[in-house]
C-alpha cells in the first residue's frame, strides 16, 4: 500500500526540516538537467586501459582548495580553511551524542573491546548492525525497499574510470540504480560522474576517503562528508540527501554529524562481498556467483513476500561489474521489480535541487501497487561481541568474514581485476 511508503518519506523529511541550517559552500556551474559529455576515449572507450588514462576538464580542482585526494579530508590544511571553520562553527556541538572515535586493530579491523554489544547504546551497526538511532533527532538508516518483491540496486565505489561498458549495460536495460560516489573519484574522473547523473542514476555519497567512520573525530567526520558532498555539486550540479558509510561503519555519532548536513545513511540487508572474490581467502568467484545465486532465489521463495531488499555491491572494479551483468537476467526474472532506492522508497528529491526529480514507485512500475507493503521498521541484529570487529554471511555453505584491511586493497587498485 502505497500509503505506507510514503508515511516512511514523510517522517524522514520531518527529520531534515528540524535540522538548524549550517554554512555550507557548495557551488556549480553544472545544470544537471543538460549535461553533454565530450567524445574523447576516457567517455567512449569500452578499453579500461583508454578509460583510465587521466584527462584535464573543465571540472579539474584547485589542489589547494580541497583535501588531498584519498587522504583524510581535513587534510591539506582543510580543518583550519575559512570555509571549513565556518561550517563547524554553524553547528550545535554540545548536542552531539557522547560515544568516542573507536579504535582500530593492529590488523585494521575495529576494536570491540570493553563495547556493550548486548544493550548497544551507541547503536553501532558495525556490532550489532543497529539501524534505529537511539538519540532523538538522528535521521534513521534506510536499508530495505519497502515495497514486496523488489530488489534495491546499489552499486558503491563510483564512479570508476572503467565503467562505461557497465553504464552502457545500465543505460541498454533502461536500468536505474543507486551509485554511492567516493569525493576523491569524483574529482578524479568527473566525467564519469557525469554520466551517472545524466542517465539518471540516484547518486549519493561514500565519503571522501574511504575511511572507517566510527574510528574518526568529529572534525574528520564532519569533512569526509562535507567534501563529498562538495565534489559531487561541483561536478555535477546535484547535492544527494543520502550517503552511504565505508564498510556500514556508523553510530549515532556519526549518524548525528551526518544529519547536521541534511544527509540519511542507505544500508543494505543483502551483501554480495562482491569485491572480495580472488582478492580475500576463502572467497572465489564461485562464492559470489553462489551468493548472488540465493539472493535471486529469495525473490520466488517468499522471502520478501512483505517487503523488498536493497542489495550491496559494488563498481570498485570490472570483476564486481560483470558479476552484476552476469546474473541481471536472472534478477529481472525472479523479481517483479529492479530500482534504484530513491524511487523504491518514493523519495522524489533526493537531492536538494529540485530541477531533478524521480518517479514514485507507482510511476514507477506503471501500475497501482495491489500488495500489502509494510513499513519496514528498523531495529536491531544479533549483539556484537567485544574484539576484534567482524561482519560475517553465510551462503551455500560458505562463510564470509569481512576484512577491512584487504577492502581497502582493492580499493586503491593493489589488486588489478579487469
Amino acid at each position: 500500500m502505497v500509503w505506507k511508503v510514503a508515511f516512511i518519506s514523510a517522517a524522514a523529511a520531518a527529520t531534515v526540516a528540524s535540522v538548524n541550517a549550517v554554512t555550507t559552500n557548495y557551488t556549480s556551474s553544472t545544470d544537471p538537467t543538460q549535461i553533454t559529455l565530450p567524445d574523447i576515449p576516457q567517455v567512449t572507450s569500452t578499453d579500461p586501459a583508454q578509460q583510465c588514462v587521466y584527462y584535464n576538464s573543465p571540472y579539474s580542482i584547485n589542489p589547494s582548495e580541497w583535501p588531498t585526494v584519498w587522504d583524510i579530508a581535513t587534510s591539506n590544511g582543510m580543518n583550519t580553511s575559512a570555509e571549513f571553520t565556518a561550517l563547524y562553527n554553524s553547528i550545535d556541538w554540545t548536542k552531539v551524542p557522547n560515544f568516542p572515535p573507536r579504535n582500530l586493530t593492529a590488523a585494521g579491523g575495529l576494536d570491540m573491546t570493553g563495547y556493550d554489544g548486548v544493550n548497544d547504546p551507541a547503536c553501532w551497526w558495525s556490532s550489532s548492525t543497529c539501524k534505529t538511532p537511539k538519540v532523538e533527532g538522528i535521521n534513521p538508516d534506510l536499508y530495505a525497499c519497502p515495497e514486496p518483491d523488489v530488489w534495491g540496486l546499489t552499486f558503491d565505489d563510483g564512479p570508476n574510470c572503467s565503467h562505461n561498458a557497465f553504464y552502457d549495460f545500465l543505460e541498454q536495460e533502461k536500468q536505474k540504480a543507486t551509485m554511492f560516489y567516493i569525493g576523491s573519484n569524483v574529482v578524479n574522473w568527473p566525467y564519469g560522474a557525469l554520466r551517472g547523473v545524466k542517465d539518471g542514476h540516484h547518486i549519493a555519497g561514500h565519503t571522501w576517503s574511504h575511511k572507517m567512520m566510527t574510528t574518526l573525530t568529529n572534525q574528520e567526520v564532519l569533512a569526509e562528508l562535507y567534501y563529498t558532498q562538495k565534489a559531487i555539486k561541483h561536478v555535477t550540479g546535484v547535492t544527494p540527501k543520502h550517503w552511504r558509510p565505508a564498510l556500514g561503519d556508523l553510530d549515532d555519532r556519526v549518524r548525528w554529524i551526518a544529519t547536521q548536513l541534511n544527509l540519511t545513511a542507505i544500508i543494505w540487508n543483502l551483501d554480495t562481498f562482491d569485491w572480495a572474490a580472488n582478492v580475500q581467502a576463502g572467497v572465489t568467484t564461485e562464492t559470489v556467483d553462489n551468493l548472488y545465486q540465493d539472493f535471486i532465489n529469495m525473490g520466488t521463495n517468499g522471502t520478501f513476500a512483505n517487503s523488498g531488499n536493497i542489495v550491496l555491491s559494488h563498481e570498485i572494479n570490472n570483476q564486481t561489474m560483470d558479476f552484476f551483468m552476469k546474473h541481471y537476467p536472472a534478477i529481472k526474472k525472479a523479481y517483479s521489480h529492479v530500482l534504484d532506492v530513491a524511487t523504491c522508497m518514493n523519495i522524489t528529491t533526493p537531492y536538494v535541487e529540485t530541477t531533478v526529480t524521480f518517479p514514485t514507485f507507482e510511476q514507477s512500475v506503471g501500475t497501482s501497487s495491489s500488495s500489502s507493503a509494510n513499513p519496514v521498521s528498523s531495529g536491531t541484529g544479533a549483539s556484537g561481541t567485544s574484539g576484534s570487529s567482524s561482519v560475517a554471511t553465510t551462503s551455500s555453505g560458505n562463510s564470509i568474514t569481512l576484512n577491512g584491511p584487504l577492502f581497502i586493497a582493492a580499493l586503491f587498485g593493489l589488486f588489478v581485476l579487469v
